[in-house]
Protein backbone atom coordinates (compact mmCIF):
# COMPACT_ATOMS: atom_id res chain seq x y z
CA UNK A 1 0.00 0.00 0.00
CA UNK A 2 2.53 2.33 0.65
CA UNK A 3 4.94 1.64 -2.64
CA UNK A 4 1.41 2.65 -4.25
CA UNK A 5 0.82 5.66 -2.19
CA UNK A 6 4.88 6.61 -3.01
CA UNK A 7 4.06 6.39 -6.56
CA UNK A 8 1.23 8.63 -6.23
CA UNK A 9 3.29 10.87 -4.61
CA UNK A 10 6.05 11.36 -7.20
CA UNK A 11 3.87 11.47 -10.13
CA UNK A 12 2.27 14.81 -7.97
CA UNK A 13 5.06 16.13 -8.01
CA UNK A 14 6.31 16.09 -11.63
CA UNK A 15 2.92 16.57 -12.84
CA UNK A 16 1.84 19.57 -10.51
CA UNK A 17 4.87 21.21 -12.13
CA UNK A 18 2.91 21.58 -15.08
CA UNK A 19 0.12 22.66 -13.63
CA UNK A 20 0.87 26.31 -13.50
CA UNK A 21 1.44 26.61 -16.89
CA UNK A 22 -1.14 24.27 -18.03
CA UNK A 23 -3.70 26.82 -16.43
CA UNK A 24 -2.08 29.85 -17.81
CA UNK A 25 -0.90 28.29 -21.35
CA UNK A 26 -3.10 25.28 -21.82
CA UNK A 27 -5.52 25.56 -24.66
CA UNK A 28 -9.06 26.14 -24.22
CA UNK A 29 -10.79 22.87 -24.13
CA UNK A 30 -14.44 23.69 -22.69
CA UNK A 31 -16.78 27.23 -23.65
CA UNK A 32 -20.01 28.37 -22.26
CA UNK A 33 -21.68 30.64 -24.75
CA UNK A 34 -24.68 32.98 -25.04
CA UNK A 35 -25.44 34.02 -28.15
CA UNK A 36 -27.95 36.55 -29.31
CA UNK A 37 -30.11 35.78 -32.08
CA UNK A 38 -31.42 38.44 -34.54
CA UNK A 39 -35.09 37.96 -35.99
CA UNK A 40 -33.53 37.05 -39.46
CA UNK A 41 -29.44 36.56 -39.57
CA UNK A 42 -27.55 33.78 -38.44
CA UNK A 43 -25.08 33.93 -35.71
CA UNK A 44 -22.13 31.05 -35.81
CA UNK A 45 -19.81 30.24 -33.81
CA UNK A 46 -16.36 28.36 -34.65
CA UNK A 47 -13.52 26.11 -33.18
CA UNK A 48 -10.15 25.25 -34.67
CA UNK A 49 -9.38 21.63 -33.81
CA UNK A 50 -7.13 19.32 -34.78
CA UNK A 51 -7.68 15.53 -36.20
CA UNK A 52 -8.93 12.82 -33.81
CA UNK A 53 -10.33 15.15 -30.92
CA UNK A 54 -14.04 14.68 -29.33
CA UNK A 55 -16.24 17.69 -29.37
CA UNK A 56 -19.22 17.26 -27.06
CA UNK A 57 -22.05 20.72 -27.38
CA UNK A 58 -25.81 20.66 -26.34
CA UNK A 59 -27.30 23.88 -26.62
CA UNK A 60 -30.75 25.08 -25.53
CA UNK A 61 -33.33 28.62 -26.48
CA UNK A 62 -33.56 30.89 -23.87
CA UNK A 63 -36.71 32.86 -24.00
CA UNK A 64 -37.48 34.81 -20.73
CA UNK A 65 -40.45 37.09 -22.13
CA UNK A 66 -43.11 34.33 -22.48
CA UNK A 67 -42.06 30.95 -21.61
CA UNK A 68 -45.35 28.98 -22.67
CA UNK A 69 -44.40 30.44 -26.27
CA UNK A 70 -40.98 29.03 -26.83
CA UNK A 71 -40.12 29.64 -30.50
CA UNK A 72 -37.54 27.23 -32.50
CA UNK A 73 -34.43 27.41 -34.15
CA UNK A 74 -32.17 25.42 -36.60
CA UNK A 75 -28.88 24.06 -35.51
CA UNK A 76 -26.21 23.03 -38.31
CA UNK A 77 -22.54 21.82 -37.62
CA UNK A 78 -19.72 21.63 -40.30
CA UNK A 79 -16.56 20.33 -41.14
CA UNK A 80 -13.37 22.48 -42.46
CA UNK A 81 -14.37 20.70 -45.84
CA UNK A 82 -18.09 21.36 -45.55
CA UNK A 83 -19.76 18.03 -44.64
CA UNK A 84 -22.30 18.68 -42.13
CA UNK A 85 -22.12 16.93 -38.72
CA UNK A 86 -25.06 17.75 -37.33
CA UNK A 87 -28.49 19.55 -38.32
CA UNK A 88 -31.74 20.22 -36.68
CA UNK A 89 -34.81 22.28 -37.49
CA UNK A 90 -37.47 23.50 -35.14
CA UNK A 91 -36.30 22.49 -31.79
CA UNK A 92 -35.72 24.43 -28.41
CA UNK A 93 -32.55 22.16 -27.53
CA UNK A 94 -30.37 19.80 -28.75
CA UNK A 95 -26.80 18.59 -29.25
CA UNK A 96 -23.72 16.75 -30.94
CA UNK A 97 -21.18 15.12 -30.70
CA UNK A 98 -18.25 14.09 -33.03
CA UNK A 99 -14.83 13.11 -33.37
CA UNK A 100 -12.71 15.29 -35.56
CA UNK A 101 -11.26 13.72 -38.97
CA UNK A 102 -9.21 17.21 -40.03
CA UNK A 103 -7.43 19.73 -38.42
CA UNK A 104 -9.50 23.10 -39.03
CA UNK A 105 -11.83 25.19 -38.19
CA UNK A 106 -15.62 23.54 -37.24
CA UNK A 107 -18.12 26.15 -37.60
CA UNK A 108 -21.49 25.67 -35.64
CA UNK A 109 -24.54 28.19 -36.63
CA UNK A 110 -27.83 28.75 -35.30
CA UNK A 111 -30.75 30.87 -37.02
CA UNK A 112 -34.75 31.24 -36.23
CA UNK A 113 -37.16 29.53 -37.70
CA UNK A 114 -39.23 31.06 -40.49
CA UNK A 115 -42.62 31.18 -38.24
CA UNK A 116 -40.53 32.87 -35.52
CA UNK A 117 -38.93 35.33 -37.45
CA UNK A 118 -39.28 38.69 -36.02
CA UNK A 119 -39.22 37.53 -32.51
CA UNK A 120 -35.45 37.13 -31.47
CA UNK A 121 -34.21 34.58 -29.16
CA UNK A 122 -31.01 33.88 -27.09
CA UNK A 123 -29.23 30.27 -26.89
CA UNK A 124 -27.05 28.93 -24.42
CA UNK A 125 -24.18 26.69 -25.83
CA UNK A 126 -21.76 24.66 -23.71
CA UNK A 127 -19.32 23.21 -25.81
CA UNK A 128 -16.20 20.75 -24.80
CA UNK A 129 -13.52 20.00 -26.35
CA UNK A 130 -10.56 16.96 -25.63
CA UNK A 131 -10.27 16.28 -22.33
CA UNK A 132 -13.30 18.07 -20.90
CA UNK A 133 -15.59 15.83 -22.86
CA UNK A 134 -14.16 12.87 -21.43
CA UNK A 135 -16.47 11.01 -19.28
CA UNK A 136 -14.34 10.75 -16.39
CA UNK A 137 -16.72 8.77 -14.23
CA UNK A 138 -16.38 6.09 -16.20
CA UNK A 139 -12.26 6.35 -16.28
CA UNK A 140 -12.87 6.26 -13.18
CA UNK A 141 -15.37 3.15 -12.21
CA UNK A 142 -13.29 1.26 -15.04
CA UNK A 143 -9.42 1.74 -13.77
CA UNK A 144 -10.55 1.99 -10.00
CA UNK A 145 -9.05 5.40 -9.29
CA UNK A 146 -10.63 8.09 -7.47
CA UNK A 147 -9.57 11.41 -5.38
CA UNK A 148 -5.89 12.79 -5.71
CA UNK A 149 -5.16 9.75 -8.04
CA UNK A 150 -7.66 10.67 -10.45
CA UNK A 151 -7.08 14.55 -10.43
CA UNK A 152 -3.23 13.66 -10.97
CA UNK A 153 -4.64 11.39 -14.45
CA UNK A 154 -6.69 14.41 -15.84
CA UNK A 155 -3.56 16.46 -15.36
CA UNK A 156 -1.67 13.82 -17.32
CA UNK A 157 -3.46 13.98 -20.17
CA UNK A 158 -3.65 17.90 -20.19
CA UNK A 159 0.19 17.73 -20.25
CA UNK A 160 -0.76 15.42 -23.28
CA UNK A 161 -2.51 17.79 -24.77
CA UNK A 162 -1.01 20.56 -24.56
CA UNK A 163 2.43 18.76 -25.92
CA UNK A 164 0.05 16.92 -28.97
CA UNK A 165 -1.16 21.25 -28.95
CA UNK A 166 2.39 22.30 -29.49
CA UNK A 167 3.38 19.92 -31.87
CA UNK A 168 0.41 20.51 -34.07
CA UNK A 169 1.31 24.65 -33.52
CA UNK A 170 4.97 23.79 -34.60
CA UNK A 171 4.19 21.75 -38.10
CA UNK A 172 1.69 24.53 -38.73
CA UNK A 173 4.56 27.08 -38.63
CA UNK A 174 6.74 24.93 -40.74
CA UNK A 175 4.21 24.75 -42.93
CA UNK A 176 3.65 28.16 -43.44
CA UNK A 177 7.33 29.12 -43.28
CA UNK A 178 7.83 26.91 -46.65
CA UNK A 179 5.32 29.14 -48.26
CA UNK A 180 6.52 32.66 -47.11
CA UNK A 181 10.05 31.21 -48.36
CA UNK A 182 8.59 30.09 -51.49
CA UNK A 183 6.78 32.97 -51.62
CA UNK A 184 9.59 35.63 -50.98
CA UNK A 185 11.72 33.27 -53.66
CA UNK A 186 8.73 34.41 -56.36
CA UNK A 187 8.89 37.74 -55.77
CA UNK A 188 12.83 37.67 -55.72
CA UNK A 189 12.79 35.90 -59.28
CA UNK A 190 9.77 38.51 -60.78
CA UNK A 191 12.07 41.47 -59.57
CA UNK A 192 14.95 40.59 -61.26
CA UNK A 193 13.01 39.32 -64.28
CA UNK A 194 11.48 43.05 -63.79
CA UNK A 195 14.75 44.62 -63.59
CA UNK A 196 16.29 42.92 -66.42
CA UNK A 197 13.10 42.84 -68.62
CA UNK A 198 13.54 47.47 -67.55
CA UNK A 199 17.47 46.87 -68.80
CA UNK A 200 16.27 45.75 -71.87
CA UNK A 201 14.01 48.21 -72.64
CA UNK A 202 16.35 50.69 -72.12
CA UNK A 203 18.89 49.09 -74.64
CA UNK A 204 16.61 49.14 -77.08
CA UNK A 205 15.06 52.46 -76.28
CA UNK A 206 18.27 54.12 -76.64
CA UNK A 207 19.61 52.05 -79.76
CA UNK A 208 16.04 53.18 -81.20
CA UNK A 209 16.70 56.94 -80.27
CA UNK A 210 20.29 57.19 -81.57
CA UNK A 211 19.55 55.49 -85.06
CA UNK A 212 16.95 58.15 -85.65
CA UNK A 213 19.22 61.37 -84.68
CA UNK A 214 21.98 59.50 -86.68
CA UNK A 215 18.90 59.82 -89.35
CA UNK A 216 17.62 63.20 -88.54
CA UNK A 217 21.94 63.95 -88.95
CA UNK A 218 20.84 65.27 -85.04
CA UNK A 219 24.52 63.66 -83.78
Amino acid sequence: MGTRDDAVILRAIAVLLCSAWILAAGPPTAAALWLSLPPSATKCVSEEIHAGVVALADYAVVHDDDPQSMPTISAKVTAPNGDTLHHKENVTMGEFAFTTNEPGTYLACFWLDGANKGIGASVSINWKIGIAAKDWESVAKKEKIEGLELELRKLEEAVEVIHENLLYLRSREAGMRDVSERTNGRVALFSVMSLALCIVASVLQLRHLKGYFHKKKLI
